[in-house]
């Protein structure tokens, strides 16, 4: 049998590094699958909707480094993934996207199911090509996963079935992928970090993304200067743990003394975040110097005093050296006494939670963490989930969280920790799902996850509405409206499914009902947890706009007949506001 073009495309992507693909099948793609199938070392996963999928990707694609691929048919398929190529851009990871196409004689006649793909996926992708010809095929895809693993981000191959099926060119077969590079800032810009760093009284660190595996360098940096380390959600996992220096975050979603740290430091270095909400960043005197390997970040929240490309980890190891020690003169002491104030308080509902009803989300997320296998992996829905996620959970240098932190599309616990299951066998994969991305996107593939056996925990936080967007209403001081919905026993649901169910409503069974969850094997679990629909997650630092946009909500409230709702908001979260 002659070598097809669908042929060659599997033997390139397994060459690559691919070994999953998911998606749906398809009349344009059923050449493609085929090809697979004979192919024989990629797994397909069959899922009940390329959404699903496509987030299931971005958390294999994160966790491992290696490209996956995702596939849909031409038109209504395709237009499923988008928003998981979304998701995959903003996280930079390798995602190659196998699209549908129409027959190249249709092309261009607006029949059933066409789209050009140069314009519909130019806004989610980093390389977007279309084989018309068995000739291109070495061409493309070597562009596509290229672009994709250098690049960082989903890349597309549109592939019409009557080519996908032709006869393939002789030609070699395989992309061979150039390693990545991690290079230190040059010495020009390693002696002006140093001299202005010597040159201060005070430093501050606030650290994202880009500090996966500087740990040891970042503290290091930090403990010889006498500096608070704060860090953003993505950088939380990398930086808070084994740190002495470490005050918390800033933000809505924030606690500890990072705020104060970064306002108040004579000088701010930024490693590896794009921390998106330049309100809470320092406008003042501080002096700030930006590291990012990705020079267009530098920059484009605040004003910069000295922008610096180069990766974290070999730049703060050169930088050491360079740099003179600072005796803490108060100001890191300050800034760790505040993060432990902080701690201290919001331990008020995690330590009193077994006898408070409702249950409060802040025991459930304390007793999760104090359960979980230290390699567990989180994922959370964008939403409350978040909030308790990056508070109450504990991490490591295994254990991680995960989410939709950049695109923040909501329901993508879930397939993240479905993904993350397949990548990696065995491990605690735990979804924080709220109620709303629960019943929006994962409950239809927790029959795929019945289906592969798959010990996904869901942690299902029921409290019968879209509570982070209720949130951001009573903020910008409107009364709340169109969150609140009905929902079934997730539980019972989960058991006529196939998979495990516990239902908690009592505080007493949160403790009991997450060790059997986390116990649980040979297939999925739900954990449908009825927590209190009124708790507040207060910031440490509430910008004035905020609190009154509350208070202008609590009186729109009042004079729309809802005192009762205000006054339970009041006694539910007496010892946060």
């Amino acid at each position: 049998m002659s070598k097809t073009v669908a042929d060659g495309l599997w033997e390139m992507l397994v060459s690559a590094g691919v070994r999953r693909c998911y998606g749906i099948v398809g009349d344009a793609l059923n050449p493609v699958v085929d090809a697979m199938r004979r192919n024989g070392q990629v797994d397909f996963v069959h899922v009940r909707n390329e959404e699903f999928g496509a987030f299931a990707a971005v958390a294999e694609a994160k966790l491992t480094g290696h490209p996956v691929a995702v596939c849909g048919t031409a038109g209504p398929g395709v237009a499923h993934l988008i928003n998981g190529m979304l998701d995959a851009l903003k996280e930079e990871v390798p995602v190659i996207v196998l699209a549908g196409d129409t027959e190249t004689a249709l092309m261009d006649s607006e029949t059933v199911e066409e789209l050009n793909p140069y314009r519909f996926f130019a806004p989610a992708a980093v390389y977007v090509g279309r084989l018309v010809n068995p000739g291109q095929l070495r061409t493309v895809v070597t562009s596509a996963v290229t672009a994709a693993v250098t690049r960082g981000g989903p890349a597309v191959v549109a592939l019409p079935g009557d080519i996908a099926a032709a006869h393939a060119p002789e030609d070699r077969y395989e992309i061979r992928l150039p390693r990545p590079v991690h290079m230190s800032a040059g010495a020009e810009d390693l002696t002006a970090m140093a001299e202005m760093i010597n040159e201060a009284g005070t430093v501050a660190v606030f650290g994202g993304q880009g500090c996966a595996g500087a740990h040891t360098e970042v503290t290091a940096l930090a403990g010889k200067l006498g500096a608070p380390v704060g860090y953003s959600l993505k950088g939380k996992p990398f930086l808070e743990h084994d740190n002495a220096n470490a005050v918390g975050m800033t933000g809505l979603l924030g606690y500890g003394g990072c705020h104060h740290a970064l306002q108040h430091a004579d000088v701010l270095l930024m490693l590896g975040t794009d921390f998106p909400f330049s309100g809470f960043l320092p406008h003042g005197r501080t002096r700030v110097i930006q590291v990012d390997r990705n020079p267009e970040r530098l920059g484009r929240r605040i004003p910069v005093d000295l922008a610096v490309t180069g990766d974290v980890q070999a730049t703060v190891a050169a930088l050491l050296p360079l740099v003179e020690p600072k005796p803490d003169g108060g100001f890191l002491a300050r800034c760790v006494d505040e993060t432990e104030r902080f701690h201290r308080r919001m331990r008020h509902y995690a330590e009193k939670g077994p006898r408070i009803k409702p249950i409060r989300p802040e025991y459930l997320a304390t007793v999760l963490s104090d359960l979980a296998a230290d390699d567990a992996l989180f994922f959370a829905d964008t939403g409350t989930p978040v909030i308790w996620a990056a508070r109450h959970i504990r991490y490591g240098p295994r254990r991680r969280l995960f989410g939709s932190f950049s695109w923040a599309s909501m329901a993508t616990a879930s397939p993240g920790a479905f993904g993350a299951q397949l990548a990696f066998p065995g491990r605690q994969t735990i979804a924080l799902c709220g109620d709303g991305g629960f019943t929006m996107l994962a409950l239809g593939d927790l029959l795929t996850e019945v289906q592969r056996r798959l010990p996904v925990v869901h942690i299902v936080l029921n409290n019968s509405g879209l509570d982070f967007v209720k949130i951001e209403q009573q903020e910008a001081g409107f009364v709340p409206f169109g969150t609140d919905f009905a929902n079934p026993d997730f539980a019972a649901v989960a058991e006529a499914m196939g998979a495990k169910g516990i239902r908690i409503e009592d505080p007493g069974e949160v403790e009991d009902g997450l060790a059997a969850a986390l116990a649980h094997t040979g297939g999925p679990v739900v954990v449908d947890v009825l927590v209190d629909p009124y708790a507040l997650a207060v910031p440490a630092h509430v910008p004035a706009r905020t609190a009154a946009g509350f208070t202008l909500s609590a009186a729109r409230q009042v004079l729309a007949g809802r005192l009762d709702d205000v006054i339970d908001t009041a006694t539910h979260n007496a010892r946060l506001i």
